[in-house]
């Protein structure tokens, strides 16, 4: 067969004409299903890529080759003693973690995993539902799932928490902006903003292609999001032991990292579905009917979700953990800039095409010189950042701020007012005198 002279094939988005609330519970049950099956492998190739990439074995006894340790783990959690502080706000302590774990599960409820496919004679997407605004819908719940984060720093009343709860609260509003700018311009582009449609509309070309520097801002602002090395402030274990999550055990504990596991799945998901084509097949199978159809879908949304997650882990054997104000001045500074610069050029371009016919190569030619000559402007006028003077150069007056400071390496102590005040000297009185 010469796969040059097939068609390019015409996808077609979701359709749930023929759904009951029978096929809906089987495919949320078959949801719910994957994703604790993927989690319990994601910690398995977690931990052995980890011990491969860091020249260790990883685990090895439990099972083998390690297979079972997700499950002696969960185990052990599960047996694990209840505990919490005395000023702990029990219904908000008991709560955070299950909004955590629900807003988790909740992403995948609109994530295509293959086209209509006969079940028990019924024709039914791959895909529990669908919405015109399917795409807010995950940036909604996604923001919902910080407050349990939020809420189970501040109901434990300890100061870790709090502090980990507070950094998390400001790192996903600062690269949740970021995020949302990069998926507008694949709005843009796709015309719509459900997901179904989405992946159909990247029948020609992936977005991840046409739009690189969204898909690169999407990816760095993804790993943010789910609070993974380098950017895991919120559970920064050398500065507040783990953040938000100190004072939790058991399954409560046990709810919050299976959330943090379910995001990473989630964001994967997310990009596969926005910038890989969802469940396409790659090119040059795509051209196949027999590859690119059917539940077929499952397999490659799977294995594109399984890239996304392979990327995560080998960041966090490369990388080591920033600090917070690098972590707000390369979201702020960089992140918003470049995804805010590049949405612009993709609306100049996506409104004059509105009004001229032009291919989507040429398309993509334009977007990129506009977003170049528009970072070079950014880059000529950007002042930069002054050069830090050396303490020696800095006069040292004993305070900063208002506060009293000592002297920093290469500065001069002040001298004491007193210094050189020549000693008072006692003297007799004369009976009868005064003075």
């Amino acid at each position: 067969m010469n796969l040059t002279t097939l068609a390019v094939p015409d996808y077609a988005p979701a359709d749930f004409s023929e759904e009951t609330w029978w096929l809906s519970l089987i495919k949320v049950i078959f949801v719910v299903v994957y994703l604790i099956l993927s989690v319990l492998m994601a910690l398995w190739v977690e931990r052995r890529g980890l011990g491969r990439m860091q020249s260790r074995p990883g685990p090895n006894v439990a099972g083998p080759l390690g297979l079972l340790q997700a499950f002696a783990d969960a185990l052990k959690i599960f047996m694990k003693e209840e505990i919490w502080t005395n000023k702990a706000d029990k219904f908000l302590y008991f709560l955070a973690p299950c909004i955590a774990v629900f807003s988790a599960f909740s992403i995948y409820a609109v994530i295509p995993f293959g086209p209509n496919v006969p079940v028990f004679g019924h024709s039914t997407p791959l895909q529990v539902a669908d919405s015109p605004i399917a795409a807010l819908y995950i940036l909604a719940v996604t923001a919902v799932g910080l407050y349990g984060i939020v809420l189970g720093g501040w109901s434990t009343k300890s100061t870790l928490p709090l502090y980990g709860s507070v950094r998390s609260s400001a790192q996903v509003i600062s690269y949740e902006l970021s995020m949302g700018m990069a998926l507008v311009s694949v709005f843009l582009m796709s015309g719509t903003m459900s997901t179904s449609q989405i992946v159909a509309a990247q029948g020609q070309v992936w977005w991840a292609f046409a739009l690189i520097p969204a898909f690169v801002v999407y990816c760095i602002s993804a790993i943010a999001e789910v609070n993974r090395l380098p950017f895991d402030l919120p559970e920064g274990e050398g500065e507040i032991v783990a953040g938000h999550m100190v004072e939790y055990s058991s399954m409560k504990f046990g709810w919050y990292y299976l959330s943090e596991y379910i995001n990473m799945l989630n964001v994967s998901a997310v990009a596969a579905t926005m910038f890989m084509g969802g469940w396409h097949a790659p090119w040059p199978l795509s051209h196949i009917d027999f590859l690119n159809d059917g539940w077929w879908g499952i397999l490659w949304l799977t294995i594109k979700i399984w890239f996304f997650m392979f990327l995560m882990i080998w960041t966090r054997a490369s990388l080591l953990r920033i600090r917070y104000d690098q972590l707000m001045n390369f979201g702020w500074k960089w992140l918003m800039p470049i995804a805010l610069v590049w949405l612009v050029a993709v609306a100049i371009v996506r409104g004059v095409t509105n009004w001229v016919d032009v291919s989507l190569p040429v398309m993509g030619g334009v977007i990129a010189a506009i977003f170049v000559i528009l970072m070079i402007i950014l880059w000529v006028t950007d002042k930069g950042e002054e050069e830090p003077t050396s303490p020696a150069d800095e006069e040292y007056t004993g305070f900063a701020d208002g506060f009293p400071v000592p002297p920093l390496p290469g500065q001069q102590p002040v001298k004491s007012p007193r210094a050189g005040r020549e000693p008072i000297m006692a003297t007799a009185i004369e009976e009868g005198n005064d003075e």
